[in-house]
């Protein structure tokens, strides 16, 4: 870990970055943002990067009032776009699907990076299917970690209500369960995959940045409030342009951005905030089928009994793509 006192001279800000001159699109040319303020997710894990560095931009974009919401678990952030009480923001595709198929209204925008986690085990582990009959540690039911092993698992036949004993614990436990053995396997997002191999403790079983099928998917993506993007199209795509430039940007410099990310309070560790950024393939936002991903997983999720609707019904009445590609013409590389 590199102390703060090493990056003395101010934090990082989006011009340091470049991003305020990354293809700068004339928003004069566009009707201004319907409102003013937005509201957005902050949780504990650092792969949401770009929404964390998009201030500026958003500020650039005509937003006067941008507010970062904590949450400390992240069904409450995903609870909280459901509500109202955040109006667009990344999160894992998983719950996402699970709160269409539940009737929430949230609407899918676009996808940003394909991967940032592992499922990390212990040497008793060594495939998916290994699974069966162990312990795994979760934060909670229909979480993102339970979505994920869960599509991992009928993915290769096993059955995810039946197949493995969940265990609901805090990830900051799951680390030190699995050092001790007690627990066989959790679903580890950065930092804790860079702190686990700084510690050497278990191994990956499935990296998702580089194992297929799911370094082919989205793992985060871009979902508004229903009623925020159908009364505010103007402010949605300017919201989502400003994502989607800060992507870019942790693309290019992965450093920078890291620093940022420390300096700024998201993470207390530069090293492992580096690491993660530099595996994370931020630019493929502009290469994947973003619908394909919603299919994949809502066709995963429903093999496994926990979700009823069709991957054609979620895709229908929960994901909006028209931003986006407009968006995909005007930021070409």
């Amino acid at each position: 870990m590199i102390p703060r006192r090493a990056f003395l001279g101010g934090a990082v800000t989006l011009g340091g970055l470049g991003l305020l001159s990354v293809r700068l699109h004339s928003a004069a040319a566009e009707p201004p943002p319907e409102t003013t303020r937005i509201r957005l997710a902050r949780i504990r894990s650092i792969c949401r990067a770009p929404q964390y560095m998009t201030e500026e931009l958003l500020r650039s974009e005509g937003f006067s009032d941008v507010k970062y919401i904590a949450w400390q678990r992240t069904s409450e952030a995903t609870d909280a776009v459901a509500t109202g009480a955040v109006d667009i923001t990344m999160q894992y595709v998983g719950p996402s699907i699970l709160q269409l198929d539940a009737g929430k209204p949230i609407v899918v925008l676009a996808g940003i990076q394909p991967g940032c986690f592992e499922l990390v085990a212990t040497e008793r582990i060594r495939s998916i299917r290994d699974l069966k009959g162990k312990t795994v540690a979760i934060e909670e039911l229909a979480g993102s970690e339970y979505t994920f092993i869960s599509s991992m698992m009928t993915y290769v036949g096993l059955d995810p209500r039946k197949d493995v004993r969940w265990s609901t614990v805090p990830a900051s436990d799951a680390k030190q369960l699995l050092a001790e053995g007690k627990i066989d396997a959790f679903l580890a997002l950065p930092p804790d995959p860079q702190e686990l191999r700084a510690r050497r403790i278990g191994h990956a079983v499935v990296n998702s940045v580089m194992d297929r099928p799911w370094s082919e998917y989205f793992c985060c993506m871009v979902v508004g409030h229903r009623e925020f993007v159908r009364s505010n199209p103007a402010a949605t795509k300017r919201a989502l342009r400003a994502i989607l430039k800060a992507a870019d940007a942790c693309a290019a410099d992965p450093a920078r951005a890291a620093r940022f990310l420390f300096e700024n309070g998201y993470t207390e560790h530069y090293d492992y905030a580096l690491q993660a950024l530099r595996e994370i393939p931020y630019n493929r936002w502009r290469l994947y089928d973003h619908e394909d991903t919603v299919r994949f997983y809502s066709l995963r999720l429903r093999e496994g009994g926990i979700i009823k609707s069709s991957p054609q019904k979620i895709i229908a009445q929960g994901t909006d793509w028209q931003f986006l590609n407009e968006l995909k013409r005007e930021l070409k590389s």
